[in-house]
């Protein structure tokens, strides 16, 4: 920085804030990185302001708003957008619908560089377009151009730090099960929650059926919506511990590798998870039909990109996987799942 009169400062970029009476109370006059214009010079001395810090603008030193927007440029990957930068910082927004991944090891390689910032929300989280997923600055006011390009350096040949993977447009079938339901006793209330969640996902529903709590019926309806084109399918309710739930049973008759009957994960713990040659068979149990956010939601934005779901990632999700029941669900924009 280097110090220089009022009159002299036209085109220097300031060093600091400006603060100044607006309205019977103090606001910003002048934010730290504006260009002095000239227009400008009687409003500083209207205010008191006879010398400014401005950047001394050596060779080999970058801005922040330029070091921001290349750092942003270096660690952003496919779905995601970059925003101008404000104050110094500049946004990852994402692009599409979908699962955001984030490469750890990479952020944390990038935080040890002196004066770089980067801060990113979790990973593996659902997300839609617009969403701020990361911001990025520099702590000075300039760095030196070493520093970007080490940053640059990083990211080259090496997965993303940030990436949407964008959800899949997967056709739905939905299996009722439940005696009482089936013979009109009781309402079906599952169905329309599902078709919910599949809308908002962007599956469009293309088969579902209510059957009794038999467990050749329901596999026979399994079979009928695979038939019909479904390539993921839900089986709702009869997942519980008690007699007449017999869900798992026809999950296993369909064949297929099952992946977990179980997940640490609270709701939700009754979920069974199984595959039919590439197809998703999932078992959801009755929280489903009542709570905002369960594992159905956690899990459901990992099928969405087509990646198969393996037993270490139903383990993974214990730490994160405890429902803290806030009185006003945020979900997803808490850290449930993730």
């Amino acid at each position: 920085m280097k110090t220089v009169p009022v009159e002299k400062a036209e085109g220097l970029i300031l060093c600091h804030d400006i603060t100044e009476i607006k309205d019977g109370g103090k606001g910003p006059g002048f934010r730290r990185g504006h260009v002095v214009r000239r227009e400008d010079i009687p409003h500083l001395l209207r205010i008191g302001k006879r010398h400014l810090y401005v950047w001394d603008t050596e060779p080999g030193l970058v801005h922040e708003d330029d070091a921001a927007r290349r750092i942003a440029a270096a660690i952003s990957g496919p779905g995601t957008c970059c925003t101008g930068p404000c104050e110094g910082r500049v946004n990852l927004t994402a692009a599409c619908q979908g699962q955001l991944t984030v490469h750890l090891d990479l952020l944390a390689q990038l935080n040890s560089i002196p004066h770089v910032t980067i801060a990113t929300k979790r990973a593996l989280r659902e997300v839609r377009p617009g969403e701020i997923l990361a911001g990025t600055r520099v702590i000075p006011l300039a760095v030196p151009e070493s520093t970007v390009a080490l940053v640059e350096n990083c990211c080259k040949n090496t997965e993303p730090l940030l990436a949407v993977q964008p959800f899949l447009p997967l056709r739905a079938g939905i299996v009722i099960t439940g005696s009482e339901v089936y013979s009109g006793k009781v309402e079906d209330a599952f169905g329309p929650v599902l078709r919910r969640k599949f809308a908002a996902w962007g599956s469009p529903v293309i088969f579902q059926e209510i059957v009794p709590d038999e467990p050749g019926l329901t596999a026979d309806a399994i079979r009928r919506a695979l038939s019909n084109g479904a390539q993921l399918v839900v089986v709702s309710g009869g997942m519980s511990v008690d007699p007449d739930d017999k869900t798992p049973a026809a999950i296993r008759a369909v064949g297929g590798e099952v992946i977990t009957y179980g997940a640490p994960v609270f709701p939700g713990a009754m979920f069974m998870l199984a595959y039919r040659e590439n197809t998703p068979i999932l078992g959801l149990p009755g929280c489903v039909m009542y709570r905002r956010a369960t594992i159905f939601d956690v899990i459901m934005p990992r099928i969405l990109t087509g990646r198969r779901v393996t037993p270490h990632d139903i383990t993974s999700l214990a730490h994160g996987g405890l429902c803290a029941s806030c009185p006003d669900c945020i979900y997803p924009h808490c850290a449930f799942g993730v």
